[in-house]
């Protein structure tokens, strides 16, 4: 009996992670549902623009918000300002040098719950082979079986050198960014 009882509460425990797992690996982005904005100053103007294409790769535990993983990446020839001589001058090397780091990403390294569907993720940008680490305050709700990640980051453009060459100069663009993003995911547990 007690092998009986010890080997079935094994094969419980073990269908229990299986499907835990399978639940976190089913958590997908909603990418029409989801943006990722930047704000920049030239001259003291604020212009606005976005990327059109990114992923994420998320396994977010609510029970244990801190075994939690994020992989996030952005196609960095995507980034449009509504200008077409702007976005063909974002491709080239002085800015994002898509040609040779077609993407930017973000991994993870710690997720701690704060309280009221806030979270405190720390992790690694990387843009143009340039690695940073940032804290990244996001906000989570939740409606139906989606779930809305919130967030704004503000960054510095010129240790990723964005902006490189004359573009350099920062009484001419700002060195200040800020990032907001909205990601729309589906399979994540209940908050």
């Amino acid at each position: 009996m007690t092998t009986f009882t010890t080997t079935l509460r094994c094969a419980v425990l073990a269908s229990a992670a299986l499907l835990g797992s399978a639940a976190m690996a089913a958590q997908a982005l909603v990418p029409a549902q989801s943006s990722i904005q930047f704000t920049a100053k030239q001259l003291g103007v604020p212009l606005s623009g976005h990327f059109k294409q990114f992923d994420a790769q998320v396994q977010f535990d609510t029970a244990k918000p801190e075994t939690s993983k994020i992989h996030f990446t952005v196609d960095t020839g995507s980034a449009t300002m509504g200008s077409k001589e702007t976005d063909s001058n974002l491709v080239n090397a002085d800015w994002f040098n898509v040609a040779k780091f077609p993407k930017a990403t973000f991994d993870s390294t710690a997720v701690k719950a704060l309280g009221g569907g806030k979270y405190q993720v720390d992790g690694t940008l990387t843009i143009k082979g340039n690695a940073q680490k940032v804290s990244v305050p996001v906000q989570l709700t939740q409606s139906g079986t989606t779930t809305l990640a919130t967030g704004s980051l503000p960054l510095k453009r010129l240790p990723f050198k964005i902006g490189d060459g004359d573009w350099a100069d920062t009484s001419m663009v700002a060195d200040e960014v800020t990032v907001q993003f909205k990601l729309a995911l589906t399979g994540v547990g209940k908050l």
